[in-house]
């Protein structure tokens, strides 16, 4: 063989590496593109399912006081970690029976029309973000419920002796969130909401969620059925067990706030339980089931604020999570309806101020 043949040779293998070089990083870069586009859809979509309400401009200045900031003790957090929180926070979470969609309708919601907070907690966040207390009221707890602006212009009348929950059907999240703070005197630093389809997907989006029932179940209103024991439940047996009152205890609605805090902390559990980050794919179920049903004050009302939110409560596990009930007492207008019990209540939200 002539070294003319042998260069020949050697320079039609280069060309072929050069062009399996050229077919491999073209690859590369196409999948890198589609990647990146994949993601900033994915962002794109996960934010624009937030919807949110302008507490603060709606409510203005009439309003309790915010936390005190604690100063940051100096070197506390290096250059590049982010600065831990400096002041507690509380947030409203609301658990709507919207009627809007298809999908709630069949989950309980109702009718076409209206709604109320089916479920109130108020989540006081320690300053260090490492405890937590909840803390229910009681949906048939009768309050006076304060003027309210209306988004279709005008007020609401001051109503006494209302019913909690009405707050909400009255005037929305607005409503709920000046009501709150009008029988606490706490201020709410952000709202959330979630509906009932928005409940059912996440504990799907999860792999369900395990409780533990200390007293048979049997409520024909929310149609579940439990024997006392641990029990797997998927998103509609957990919305489900959320919602029963009936089949447990008097009735009333203390029992089922009781389940409702063990499901809190179940969840809890089971998400601090799941290595979200080494599944995208589950990742991204959960936060679509999040935020396609999620509701928020103006303040958490995109994926970053979401998202910063998640990151301060890495340190938070659910055994530093406490729940308690509004202390309350029988109405002496209602013997099925309460009233907030004094000193107690107001102890207790002094203590989150």
């Amino acid at each position: 063989m002539t070294g003319r043949e042998e260069n020949g040779d050697e320079g039609r293998r280069r060309g072929r590496r050069s062009s399996a070089l050229k077919a491999a990083g073209l690859t590369l870069a196409g999948a890198l593109v589609l990647g990146t586009a994949a993601a900033g859809w994915a962002y794109w979509h996960l934010n624009s399912n937030i919807k949110s309400v302008d507490i603060n401009n709606a409510l203005g200045d009439d309003r309790p006081a915010k936390a005190v900031t604690t100063p940051t003790p100096s070197g506390s957090a290096s250059a590049t970690a982010s600065p831990p929180p400096t002041e507690a926070l509380n947030i409203l979470v609301l658990g709507s029976d919207s009627r809007s969609g298809e999908e709630n309708q069949k989950l309980g919601g109702g009718d076409s029309s209206g709604a109320r907070s089916d479920t109130a907690m108020v989540v006081h966040l320690d300053a260090g973000r490492t405890t937590a207390t909840v803390v229910s009221i009681p949906r048939d707890t009768l309050v006076t419920r304060p003027s309210c602006p209306r988004s279709s212009g005008g007020t609401t009348a001051v109503a006494y002796n209302s019913m909690f929950n009405g707050a909400y059907a009255v005037g929305g999240p607005v409503c709920a969130v000046k009501t709150v703070e009008s029988i606490t005197d706490v201020r709410m630093d952000h709202y959330i909401e979630i509906d009932f389809a928005g409940f059912t997907k996440l504990v799907d989006a999860l792999g369900g969620v395990t409780v533990t029932t200390d007293q048979d179940i049997d409520d024909d209103d929310s149609h579940l059925k439990l024997a006392a024991g641990t029990h797997e439940l998927d998103g509609d047996q957990a919305l489900a067990l959320a919602r029963t009152r009936h089949g447990i205890g008097d009735g009333s609605d203390l029992g089922r706030i009781g389940l409702q805090q063990m499901l809190v902390k179940a969840l809890l559990e089971q998400i601090s339980s799941t290595n979200l980050l080494s599944d995208p794919a589950k990742l991204y179920r959960v936060a679509d089931a999040v935020t396609g049903s999620l509701t928020t004050d103006t303040g958490l009302d995109s994926l970053t604020e979401l998202m910063r939110l998640g990151e301060s409560l890495k340190r938070l596990s659910a055994d530093q999570v406490t729940t308690v009930t509004m202390p309350v007492v029988t109405a002496p207008s209602d013997r099925n309806r309460v009233v907030a019990e004094e000193p107690e209540a107001g102890e207790l939200w002094e203590s989150l101020r």
